[in-house]
This record gives C-alpha cells, structure tokens and sequence, in this order.
C-alpha cells in the first residue's frame, strides 16, 4: 500500500512515523511547503518514508492523509480525482460540513473519505461507537476536549472560543455563544478536573449521523479565564511547537434492556501524538472500508479492531466507574 502524507506538523510527521512501522505499507510519500522538510523527516524515519519536493501527490498512491490546516476541501477533491482513499485530520466545522457533502463524489469514485480521524474528532468518535455498543438505544452524546496539539490546532482552540458552539438538541440544532456553559468535567488522570466551555466543534457534526436517534449532542472543550478573556483578540504570541499533555471524554447516555444507563470513556495522550495515530490506522482501514464520507463513529467500521490496535500503539481509553462497580 502506498500512502501519501501532505503536512508534515507535529500530527503529520507522527501519522507518518505510524505508518513506515505498519507491514502492509510500501511506500510513504511525504509532502509539505516548507522547502526541505520532507526530505528532513524522510531522513529521520527511514525506511519506506519518501520526502517529495512538491507539496500535493502527483506520483500514483492508494491512501491521501491531510494533515495540513484546514479547508481540505480542494485538496480532496484533487485525491479523489487521483484515485485515491482519502483521510482528513480537520477539525473545522465548516470544513467537516463540506467535506461530508462530497460523499457522493467519493461514491461515484469508488472510493472512501474519513473525516475527522484526530483527537477531537477521531478519538471520541471510536470511543463513543464503543460507549454505545452494548446500549439498545442512545439519547445522548456530551464529548469534552483538553489540550492542543501543534501551532495549527492552537490557533484553531482559539478561534472556536469565540466562535458559536453547535448543539443538536430535541431534533433540532441550536447555537450557544462560545466561551458559555461552563461545566466542571473531570478527565483521566493525571488531567483531572477541568472547567469546560461550549466552543465551535465538530464533534456533534460527526457524531450525529452515526447516531441519528439521540436526542442531544453537545461538545466541549477546556479553558482558562485568559483563553475566554483573550478569544476574541488576535493571539498575543506564537502558540508553541507542541502543547501539553491531552485529554477526551465522551459521555454516552441511553437504554439497555428498558433501564437507564451512562458510560464515560475517556483517554489521556499528547494530542498530536494520538491523533497522529488515528490518521494512520484510519488510513490502514480506508481501502476496505464502505465507499463514502463520514466520521469514525460510523457503525460499519471496526472500531473495536482500531481501538486494540492504538492500544498496541500505546494510545490507552479509560472508563469512568462508579465506587460500587
């Protein structure tokens, strides 16, 4: 399988170093607009890792993962043209809507696009696919986020703070203000404890298509008072390479066997890190997955098949209990 990495940030270079370790791949094709970084990051991943001067696929491949910023839009549509599976990291909501929108394109290609295959989205919709696998029905779907991953994925945690959350509630979307609804959330260890703000995210967008009986879908992500105080301003210094310590949850409420029941799954990772990992099994899976566009919480994927293999990888869930259980 040759696979055709384009962005080489801190979740593109990590998708990229899963993949050259992965048996079925051949090939990784790496791309980037800075002069000089994909041969700097073929060089020090070796292997099957190719470091291309030009930063789109020209050379034939199987699997396109885009790691760059968002929109994605244009640059999918030239992968479908290509002929390949496509796998998209971007956590804009405008881009996961029109991204959604060339499913049929994807169809008509015979081909497969993933959207949202990161943290947040990717990881919370494996988890909650899994939260919602021993329920007979789901009414409600709440995901939080903590973390960024590198200097794109910051700039966006601050845009979507003062942007309008979304939120699917009683069969209908609403909007909050962002930067409203604080909640207190805890998350796995050693993150803990966090308030949590609505915020524009894409989470509910995915989530609802795979799970069109639940009746709420909600998503949010943590802040400090400085986050909500300064959002709305210009970012007053250049985010870092690399943020912190990351974490998700997802909180799945709905009915089994006529009685009530919640499951809390969480994980803990460096965000580029995990979601770097999630890019590159969603790419693994792409060429044998159903033809069309949606998220990874749709039920004709293997989640649990991905979800083992990222814990092989050292990407960990966690699930919340109670004292009596």
């Amino acid at each position: 399988m040759r696979i055709a990495v384009v962005g080489l940030g801190a979740v593109g270079a990590r998708a990229a170093r899963q993949l050259t370790v992965s048996p079925q791949v051949t090939e990784v094709q790496l791309h980037d607009v800075i002069p000089g970084r994909a041969a700097q990051v073929a060089a020090a991943l070796a292997g099957t890792a190719r470091g291309m001067s030009e930063a789109f696929p020209i050379e034939p491949c199987d699997v396109v993962v885009l790691a760059t910023p968002s929109p994605h839009g244009p640059a999918v549509r030239s992968a479908l043209a290509l002929g390949a599976h496509v796998v998209s990291t971007s956590d804009d909501l405008r881009d996961a809507r029109e991204l959604l929108d060339l499913g049929k394109d994807a169809e008509h290609s015979d081909r497969t696009l993933l959207v949202g295959a990161a943290f947040a989205p990717g990881i919370t919709c494996l988890l909650g696919r899994f939260a919602a696998s021993g329920m007979d029905q789901v009414d409600e779907i709440h995901v939080a986020r903590h973390g960024t991953g590198g200097p794109s994925c910051a700039r966006q945690h601050h845009r979507v703070l003062s942007s309008a959350a979304i939120l699917w509630r009683d069969g209908r979307w609403m909007e909050r203000p962002g930067g409203s609804g604080r909640e207190l959330l805890w998350f796995p260890e050693p993150v803990g404890a966090r308030d949590c703000y609505h915020a524009q995210l894409v989470d509910p967008t995915l989530l609802l298509p795979a799970f069109p009986e639940a009746q709420r879908v909600s998503a949010r992500t943590s802040a400090t008072r400085r986050d909500r105080l300064t959002a709305r301003l210009p970012m007053l210094r250049p985010p870092h390479p690399e943020g912190g310590l990351g974490a998700v949850r997802i909180e799945v409420r709905g009915q089994r066997e006529g009685a009530r029941v919640v499951e809390i799954l969480g994980a803990v990772d460096r965000p580029a890190v995990a979601a770097g990992g999630v890019a590159a099994l969603a790419a693994l899976a792409a060429p044998t997955a159903p033809r069309g566009a949606y998220g990874l919480a749709d039920r004709r994927l293997d989640t649990i098949a991905m979800l083992t293999e990222l814990y092989r990888r050292g990407i960990r869930a966690a699930r919340f209990v109670g004292a009596g259980e």
